[in-house]
């Protein structure tokens, strides 16, 4: 068993709750700019820390006025944007506290957050919203107060409050302490019916302060972020709120294909992504080039980017590198950063594995990503790279006040100021994963000699062969994924003889690839999946996953779905993880056909894809 631990870098307060981070910004920069929000133009309106105060104060006003008491759980089903985190903090002033619903939920898992949250009210943003939640409404006995931000209801609902004193708002706000319980997440899951998070004021507030200690450089008053990811889930809500503590301005942006205009106004110093966003930006950039016939100068700069960063690990730059370095910083890297803003230095990586080469290449943009690790249950962060102690390939050392033990197994625990409480009303699944205040995260890891924690698998996705070999699904799934044509990824091969892929394409990439590649840009995606270059690129991509594992772990054989993975087929969590069960059900007849119809388990060759 290896352990790191570190300290604590502030004392913890047990009288704390989250509302005394805003107070604390307020008050020391009341005239500062918390937020943006669009202004109409294309640009960007500040709201100031003081603004901000006063806006949620009259929310959780309107709220005490409408009924919601201490302890009330209110939904809210709401894209990102500005009014998410605003509402955030108008619950807890009024001493109730939020459920996120995800914005795509279906009725039925409105329901089921609603229901076993024992939710009193909801706040909704569209019609849409509205309709999933009226469809289920029957069967909410218990939500008697429904709000719909389109309709200018929180407008509405803070006029409500006037009447509300400041005393009775102030000791609303001031009744929770460090252990209550300051929201329940229910987590997307990737198998079996989401259960509750239990996250306290602690959790939110001591994990905030220590955070923003250990990532000084990266959030502190005149830093700025623009969240595009859901803020329903626990890792953009996180970045809000220690936003907020440490005076982040942040803006947001839903719309994805909105997102390279809205950095490049907004210019923002750090972002919060998935690996996916970070791959899309290369496979764009690389696909941009290839159409302006500068595919192999483009090429030619990321070799010399990926080798000018590992030269920094290793102490010396040689100064024909730094030639090469400085002539594709003006034709190629500098181009690139100004089309994600131009201010961004640095990004915090999260919820998948980071391929070593994007984070090599990023540096020599001088975006340092710093790739982190955690879950819900731990608040989102456990470890992080800092500016300071960063190796890539790695998800850092832990961060202050946080303890990362790895069992004779590989196992990750996690122990320390950002663990969870609990599973809401589960004490069974609770005690399976919590031990002596160690929580059980189910991921596979290691621990080097300085402490940081490298992911190396799922525990419960381990497949194990015919032949007996323990194969890491995401040490082939990760390299595959990242070349520009591949959507998804699943590895299979659990009991069979050899492993093999389920393989999905890139929609947004396709015809740009297709074009490229001198093919018809609208190739039907059944017609593209059947296509030899398109199989013949496939087959790339496996051929350089499988040189990096033995020939037991490598993937023989793969199909081509000519469909989609996505989060309305079920085949996707909110956060864009493959739901591995759904998906090997859904295409039992695909990964059977493959053990079935071709034999010659010696043989690497592209399976076309027959449907669904």
């Amino acid at each position: 068993m290896n352990e790191h631990i570190v300290p604590s870098a502030v004392p913890a307060d047990p009288s704390a709750n989250v509302t005394d981070l805003l107070l604390a910004r307020a008050a020391a920069t009341p005239d500062e700019p918390l937020f943006a929000v669009p202004d109409g133009t294309g640009g960007w309106r500040d709201v100031t820390a003081s603004r901000f105060l006063e806006q949620v104060r009259a929310l959780a006003k309107g709220l005490i006025a409408a009924g919601v008491g201490p302890g009330d759980k209110i939904g809210l089903m709401c894209r990102t944007r500005y009014e998410w985190t605003l509402v955030d903090f108008a619950p807890w002033f009024a001493g109730a506290l939020l459920v996120p619903v995800y914005e795509t939920s279906s009725p039925a898992q409105v329901l089921w957050n609603l229901s076993d949250s024992e939710a009193v009210a909801v706040i909704v943003e569209t019609a849409d919203h509205f309709s999933r939640f009226d469809e289920v409404h029957p069967e909410l006995p218990a939500v008697t107060r429904v709000w719909q931000i389109d309709l200018g209801d929180l407008d509405k609902l803070a006029a409500s409050g006037v009447h509300v004193s400041d005393d009775e708002l102030e000791t609303r706000r001031s009744a929770a302490v460090a252990d209550d319980v300051a929201t329940i997440i229910y987590t997307s899951g990737t198998t079996g019916r989401p259960k509750g998070c239990v996250l306290t004021h602690a959790n939110f507030v001591e994990t905030s302060r220590n955070a923003a200690v250990a990532m000084g450089d990266v959030v502190a008053p005149g830093s700025s972020t623009l969240l595009f990811v859901t803020t329903a889930h626990v890792f953009a809500r996180f970045i809000a709120v220690m936003s907020v503590h440490a005076g982040v301005k942040v803006g947001h942006q839903a719309d994805t294909k909105q997102l390279l205009p809205s950095l490049a106004s907004f210019k923002p110093s750090f972002l919060l992504a998935v690996p996916r966003v970070f791959e899309k930006v290369y496979n764009s950039a690389e696909q941009k080039a290839e159409a302006g016939g500068k595919g192999g100068i483009f090429r030619q700069a990321v070799a010399v980017a990926i080798a000018h960063s590992k030269a920094l690990d290793e102490g010396t730059v040689p100064l024909g590198l730094k030639l090469r370095f400085a002539l594709f910083d003006r034709l190629v890297y500098g181009k690139l950063k100004k089309a994600m803003g131009g201010n961004i230095r640095y990004a915090v990586s999260g919820s998948a594995p980071l391929g070593t080469r994007l984070g090599h290449f990023f540096r020599s943009l001088d975006i340092r990503i710093l790739e982190g690790y955690g879950l819900t249950e731990t608040t989102a962060p456990a470890a992080v790279n800092l500016v300071s102690k960063f190796k890539i390939g790695t998800v850092g050392p832990a961060l202050p006040g946080v303890g990362i033990r790895t069992a004779d197994d590989g196992e990750v625990l996690v122990k320390g100021v950002n663990v969870f409480a609990g599973y809401w009303k589960d004490d069974e699944a609770t005690a399976a994963v919590l031990d002596d205040g160690w929580f059980r995260t189910g991921d596979l890891g290691s621990l080097d000699a300085d402490g940081y924690l490298t992911i190396t698998g799922r525990k419960k996705e381990i497949i194990v062969t015919a032949g007996g070999k323990n194969v890491s699904p995401a040490a082939l799934e990760d390299p595959i994924r990242a070349n520009p044509l591949v959507g998804q990824v699943v590895v299979v091969g659990d009991q069979r003889p050899f492993v093999a892929a389920l393989v999905t394409l890139d929609t947004e990439m396709l015809p740009v690839w297709l074009n490229n590649a001198g093919e018809a840009a609208d190739m039907p995606l059944a017609e593209a999946a059947r296509h030899p270059k398109v199989r013949a690129e496939v087959q790339r991509a496996v051929d350089a996953a499988n040189a990096a594992v033995s020939r037991a772990e490598s993937v023989r054989k793969f199909e081509i779905l000519p469909v989609e993975f996505t989060e309305a087929g079920g085949h996707l969590t909110p956060k864009m993880s493959v739901k591995r069960a759904v998906v090997v059900n859904d295409f039992a007849q695909q990964i059977a056909d493959i053990y079935t119809a071709h034999p010659d388990t010696e043989s690497v060759r592209t399976i076309t894809a027959r449907g669904r």
